[in-house]
């Protein structure tokens, strides 16, 4: 026999309410209690009749989220965070990727829309925030996720993207670097903000800020370390070559240093590095990565919860809420 909500219920000495707000993961349950219910739920390997629980609330129990690309490990990272939390509400995460093209994207989108889901997340690749289209529709809140666009008034989960720019060239700074480049994006909000933050910290140390040690690319989540190579062997052709190089992300940065090294010369000695991202195998390198972690479990972990809150409260006032970046220091900056 299929084990029902009041069998849970009536083990525990608990209302079958209060079950049902377990699975639907309202906030107006104590911990212990949750912990309590989830585990009997284990236990007992109970699974809920999705399609029973839609009809009766008119809801999907599905959140969709759109990303760029779903082979790059930050937002790989972040699915899979987003997708166990969800889980323990009792929701299932759909994943599409716009493959970086905003026509694909709005096709992924309507595809999600028409499948019923109770919230949309978006990390978009719409190039300017003034451009984007609507994301949900009247029936279907949204949150934008790693890429931001203020104008839109939604909510958003990301990095604090400038004080990553801060971050990484200040470590340079303190190097005693004073020719530090700036390898990144062109249209979106984390590139231009990490861009932002880069410039802030050179104004902030007294160091010239030339237009000459910006390399841009777009693209960079797809084809990260050819982009880091192609714009490496620009800057080194510079009569005056850098000492220290911020990029954009970890890809971009491995594509940077090994141009570097293919050029002969040493990291950190003649050129310092610093990525961003911090990927798990960072550490494992031929010269191991400096890099900013902007933790992407916590990003999907932020998400699910506001993804939540939006499914249960679609009318709810929009926030901003911003990852602190953490410096991670290793052999492309300092010898060990």
């Amino acid at each position: 026999m299929a084990v029902r909500l009041k069998d849970i219920a009536r083990d525990l000495g608990v209302s079958t309410v209060t079950v049902s707000k377990v699975l639907r993961g309202n906030a107006d349950i104590g911990e212990r209690t949750r912990a309590l219910v989830l585990a009997r739920m284990k236990e007992l390997n109970y699974r809920p009749n999705m399609l029973a629980r839609g009809l009766a609330s008119g809801r999907s129990f599905a959140v969709g989220l759109v990303v760029p690309d779903l082979v790059h490990p930050f937002f790989g990272e972040v699915a899979r965070s987003l997708g166990g939390a969800l889980r323990q509400s009792g929701r299932a995460l759909i994943l599409a990727s716009s493959e970086e093209d905003p026509e694909i994207e709005q096709q992924e989108i309507r595809a999600l829309l028409s499948r019923g889901i109770d919230v949309l997340l978006v990390a978009s690749c719409q190039p300017k925030p003034s451009e984007a289209e609507p994301f949900g529709s009247d029936r279907t809140p949204f949150l934008l996720l790693d890429r931001n666009f203020p104008g839109l008034g939604a909510s958003f989960v990301g990095s604090n993207d400038v004080l990553v720019g801060e971050v990484a060239t200040m470590h340079l700074i303190s190097l005693g670097r004073k020719r530090i480049a700036h390898i990144g994006g062109r249209s979106t909000s984390p590139s231009i903000d990490r861009q932002q933050g880069y410039r802030n910290a050179l104004a902030q140390a007294g160091l010239p800020d030339r237009r000459d040690y910006v390399v841009t690319r777009e693209r960079f989540e797809e084809t990260g370390d050819t982009a880091g190579y192609q714009a490496m062997q620009d800057l080194l052709r510079l009569p005056e070559r850098p000492d220290a190089v911020f990029c954009y992300n970890d890809l971009t940065a491995i594509g940077a240093m090994q141009a570097t090294l293919d050029a002969g010369l040493s990291i950190p000695g003649d050129v310092a590095f610093v990525g961003c991202g911090n990927l798990r195998y960072a550490d494992y390198l031929r010269i191991p990565l400096t890099s900013i972690d902007h933790s992407s479990q916590r990003v999907g972990e932020i998400a699910a919860k506001l993804a939540v809150d939006l499914a249960t409260t679609p009318t709810q006032p929009a926030q901003t809420i911003l990852i602190e970046p953490k410096l991670v220091v290793r052999q492309s900056t300092v010898l060990g």
